[in-house]
């Protein structure tokens, strides 16, 4: 294990692997490396969970149904018990087991899925009928819903801290830090260095860029039609003055497929969460402007009222835009670069990449040293150029 120099960059150093993105993808893959004995630079521009990073923002849902998808709710569950393994080991209670109920309609297919995929996996649920969700959340409106599937186990990650922890867990351990913008690499067969925006030589022998939004800009030939950056909005409302129903444990973390909304609890006071899972329009993670509209605004309270309608009338206490980076299908993309034999092209988080931090540091160190087999499905052959969502 390389302990010296721990958390600083070496001149002239060759590290075994570069990781450019210190979001949660790239925070994950340099600790996994750490771990197993490599030397890791990790490089980011803005820093681990800033306010342009899709992995910024205060809070993620960590659930583990994925409709039919077996390897993603096996994903799931594997990152669920990393993620608390590390907070336990720092002693900071980033994940708020608030539990997660899907709303289901007869009609929805996927959550029914979800239903089986987990049986088969063996993760615990609750397949709850209309009446029992009365019962026990009396303040949402149930509207056309039927059933609910409730996850017990799972909740919200505490999010730009999370990934915060990470990148610092790592620097313990030895990996060296860079807040600096890198460039691409360029030419045929292997990289011996990249040169960042400021003039530093960085030299590795494996180079993996995680870049979240900025990996098409950066890989413009290669990536810049498959990969999708889109602006998403998000609200928070206050809550009632001491009314704790909308608050943990009385309410749990949720979801709607059939109407593509979700929403956090009141964690730590910061107010109630809600946003439209849709895409919205394409946007510029650096320039972007980040002030939310009215016609988000709008659809969030009319959603609110209708859902949960004491909170009708509660007032926005905050609001953020971030962006969802998505590949055609909304699955990960993790490859190795086609002409560049020593880098890999790590992401498509898509939204829903957040909890996979963990899976998917373990699954790109395994890539690396060649003891994990390729999944087909992350190939670069697999993105194409038009939106089909097909994974939520």
């Amino acid at each position: 294990m390389c302990t010296s120099g721990a958390g600083e960059f070496l001149a002239g150093k060759t590290y075994d692997v570069a990781v450019i993105g210190a979001g949660v993808f790239g925070a994950w893959t340099a600790l996994t490396l750490q771990r197993q004995g490599r030397s890791v630079i990790l490089l980011d521009a803005y820093g681990p969970g800033n306010t342009r990073a899709s992995s910024g923002g205060e809070s993620r849902l960590i659930r583990i149904g994925y409709g039919p998808d077996e390897l993603l709710t096996r994903w799931s569950a594997r990152s669920l018990v990393v993620w608390k393994e590390l907070f336990q080991q720092l002693g900071r209670p980033l994940f708020a087991p608030t539990g997660i109920l899907w709303i289901v309609n007869d009609e929805d297919a996927y959550t029914r899925a979800s239903r089986e995929t987990l049986s088969r996996a063996g993760i615990a649920y609750e397949w709850l009928p209309r009446a029992e969700l009365e019962k026990r959340w009396p303040q949402i409106d149930l509207g056309r819903a039927t059933w609910g599937l409730y996850e017990k186990e799972s909740g919200a990650l505490l999010a730009r801290r999370a990934v915060a922890a990470v990148v610092e867990a790592a620097v313990a351990l030895g990996v060296a830090y860079l807040q600096e913008a890198a460039t691409a690499p360029a030419g045929l067969g292997r990289v011996s260095e990249l040169i960042t925006q400021s003039g530093r030589e960085i030299r590795a022998g494996q180079f993996v860029f995680c870049c979240g939004p900025w990996i098409g800009r950066l890989f413009q030939n290669l990536l810049s039609s498959r990969i999708f950056v889109t602006r998403q909005e998000v609200f928070f409302f206050g809550t009632p003055a001491g009314d704790a129903r909308f608050s943990p444990p009385a309410m749990p973390a949720w979801l709607c497929l059939a109407d593509q909304m979700y929403g956090i609890p009141d964690l730590e006071s910061r107010g109630f969460k809600i946003a439209c899972d849709r895409h919205g329009p394409p946007f510029d993670p650096d320039d972007g402007e980040r002030r939310t509209s009215e016609e988000g605004l709008a659809i969030a309270r009319e959603y609110l009222a209708r859902r949960f309608p004491a909170l009708a009338r509660a007032p926005l206490v905050e609001a953020r835009v971030c962006q969802y980076e998505s590949t055609s299908n909304g699955d990960f993309l993790v490859d190795r670069h086609p002409d560049l034999e020593n880098v890999w092209l790590v992401g498509g988080g898509s939204g829903h990449g957040f909890k996979h931090g963990p899976a998917m540091g373990e699954y790109v160190a395994g890539r690396l040293a060649g003891t994990v087999a390729a999944e087909p499905r992350f190939a670069m052959a697999t993105k194409a150029t038009t939106q089909r969502r097909t994974i939520y």
